[in-house]
């Protein structure tokens, strides 16, 4: 019987004082907190299962508010989330919840966070994101980048920019959101790695995609995390292997 596997990982770094990071797997939630060794969670394909990681935003109050909101949310919601319309939808209400929440606290104010993640179904993968936060594609033809950031241009020879130009929430006043949804065939054998930007603007792309043809599961996640530790560590690394088995 087909199933699937998430091997997950958060970690504040070395640079940032507490961790604004939060992800979800199925109903499991990790918000704000540090795993130690990257944990591994084993589900039968079949009914929705959602992966996705939500990455506070730093510099603005409460992001681990933001990213838990967000996180929680989709774990309630996941079941229901069988097509792009309802991943979009689920989005939106993540957004409108985050305002809320910001409206009842003068001290939340402009919290906000990124997300991006996947939605496996029996046949397909949702993949979605709105903000930096990224799915990338492991295969053996490459690594490739499957959601899309809500990032501006870079000007040449500039890898990274710390600018979104989308975020659930981050605003004093409700602004709406067009989050990025696609659906891709889905096969036994593939392998996805959601994450936060903690990990891919320390670490190349080129040395992810050497990581993960070296390694898999736990081993890769270690690994991951080891690499953009050893880039400096400079914002919280948080991130999600997806492998369908048989």
């Amino acid at each position: 019987m087909p199933y699937i596997t998430v091997t997950a990982l958060s970690h504040t770094g070395l640079i940032r004082d507490h961790n604004e990071d939060s992800l979800v797997a199925g109903p499991w939630t990790l918000c704000g907190t540090v795993t130690e060794n990257p944990q591994t969670l084993v589900f039968p394909l079949g009914r929705p299962l959602v992966v996705a990681v939500a990455d506070g935003m730093g510099g603005q109050p409460a992001g681990e508010v933001a990213s838990a909101l967000v996180v929680r949310q989709l774990a309630s919601s996941g079941p229901a989330l069988d097509s792009e319309e309802a991943v979009r939808d689920a989005l939106k209400v993540c957004n409108h919840a985050v305002y809320v929440a910001a409206d009842r606290d003068p001290a939340l104010v402009t919290m906000g966070t990124t997300v991006a993640g996947a939605v496996v179904l029996p046949e397909s993968l949702l993949v979605f994101n709105v903000g930096d936060s990224r799915v990338l594609g492991a295969s053996p033809d490459g690594l490739r980048q499957v959601s899309l950031d809500d990032s501006p241009p870079l000007p040449p020879g500039q890898r990274t920019t710390p600018i979104v130009t989308q975020a659930l929430g981050g605003a004093p006043q409700f602004s709406a959101i067009t989050p990025h949804v696609t659906s891709s065939p889905l096969a036994v054998g593939d392998r996805y790695l959601v994450c936060t930007d903690g990990l891919t603007d320390p670490v190349p792309e080129e040395a992810i995609d050497d990581l993960l043809r070296a390694h898999d599961g736990g081993r890769a996640a270690f690994e991951l995390w080891k690499s953009a530790i050893e880039a400096g560590g400079p914002d919280n690394i948080t991130l999600a292997l997806i492998r369908i088995g048989e």
